[in-house]
């Protein structure tokens, strides 16, 4: 199968179709714990360190200097740092903003929505319509909340989207199946992504096919960054070790500044790290037994 081809089909499904289902779940369960979407949030942090740790990072120190990696390591944590902090702001026009009449009543219901697209407690959202509700500037406040985050999980998959290409560009020149891997991983971390979409548009009135096809739309950019990712990756050694390292930064501020800061909100538990350690585990596992760990 054609690399860009192959390429194109793993992020669509990953990508868009993980969003789409962690929609379809929120519409079907309405109600899922804290506990449990702490847990999965800790998970993919594990495997996701090992895919950085034990893949990306291995493939780039071999095709560049080490001096040079820790730098664009640094560079991509902190471009993805700056990137999320402009949607942070973006988005808080709609968590700012107080309805009439009811605004109090969906107070909590906006607890959720975080910018970065991972879910809050989804318990908390009662999953009707909400009659009409306007905010000071004549916007529905739900839906327009959905709207944004979805806009904002948009942009945050361009980068996430060139990490997987940048891995695939790594598994051409090592005959590795880390990118497969990569992408799989991505596609868990997007199922409570979905879901934090998909919820507040159902709150605010939408109906659930268009909630759901709204989530989709949100992982075209994982595709596009992905064909981008490979592009460059693929040009030389020292352009794929740049990208790889890039890639690895981008993914370490998912890690620390996104999914571990949210799952430790969500649950805190002295046993709770045992679901990361055993995503770092299982990632290990999967890497070494593709044959990628040098």
């Amino acid at each position: 199968m054609n690399i860009y081809l192959e390429l194109f089909l793993t992020t669509a499904i990953t990508g868009v179709g993980a969003l789409a289902l962690g929609g379809a779940l929120a519409a079907a369960i309405h109600s899922p714990s804290d506990r449990s979407v702490s847990l999965l949030l800790r998970f993919t942090a594990g495997v996701m360190l090992s895919v950085v740790c034990f893949d990306l990072l291995a493939d780039a120190t071999e095709g560049g200097a080490l001096a040079a990696v820790i730098l664009w390591v640094l560079a991509g944590y902190f471009a993805t740092y700056l990137l999320n902090g402009w949607l942070d702001r973006r988005a808080h026009h709609s968590h700012s903003h107080g309805g009439h009449g009811h605004a109090r009543e969906h107070e909590h219901e906006h607890e959720h929505e975080h910018p970065h697209g991972h879910a809050r407690d989804l318990s908390h959202v009662h999953l009707g319509r909400d009659n009409g509700e306007m905010c000071a500037c004549g916007h529905h406040t739900l839906h327009t909340a959905g709207l944004v985050l979805a806009a904002a999980v948009a942009l945050h998959n361009m980068p996430v989207g060139m990490a997987i290409g940048a891995t695939f560009a790594g598994d051409a020149a090592s005959a590795g199946h880390g990118g497969v891997l990569a992408a799989l991983i991505i596609g868990l971390h997007n199922l409570p992504e979905g879901m934090s979409i998909a919820a507040p548009l159902l709150s605010g009135g939408s109906r659930p096919a268009g909630a759901i096809a709204v989530a989709a739309a949100s992982g075209i950019p994982t595709i596009l960054g992905a064909l981008l990712g490979y592009s460059v990756g693929a040009m030389s050694p020292g352009l794929l070790s740049v990208s790889l390292s890039f890639a690895a930064g981008a993914m370490l501020y998912v890690v620390f500044g996104e999914l571990l800061p949210e799952s430790e909100d969500l649950w805190r538990h002295k046993l709770s790290g045992l679901s990361t350690l055993l995503g770092l585990l299982l990632g290990l596992a999967l890497i070494a037994g593709g044959g990628h760990v040098h």
